[in-house]
């Protein structure tokens, strides 16, 4: 299986548009994709709280991890803070 790297972007209606020509064969292909970590997320796909009424408005409020953003140390970080290391 022979392997290409387009750019592309995904428009208002979900479709993957590739923006730039290729010329391959008429046939079946498989797609992978990867989203760029620096792509912002539109405004329609904003997270959403459950049903909870206590939880409302709560994650409109929030903004998504870095991508390079450790749990493990941000664990560390925290004990550290607590125990006063």
């Amino acid at each position: 299986m022979q392997a290409y790297k387009l750019k592309a972007r995904i428009d208002q209606n979900g479709q993957l548009v590739i923006t730039e020509p290729i010329d391959l064969t008429p046939g079946d292909v498989e797609v992978i994709i990867l989203q760029s970590a620096t792509t912002e997320v539109p405004e329609q796909s904003k997270r959403r709280a459950s049903g909870v009424k206590a939880f409302e408005g709560l994650f409109e409020k929030t903004q998504p991890a870095p991508y390079d953003f450790d749990p493990d140390q941000a664990r560390w970080e925290a004990l550290k803070e607590k125990h006063n290391l």
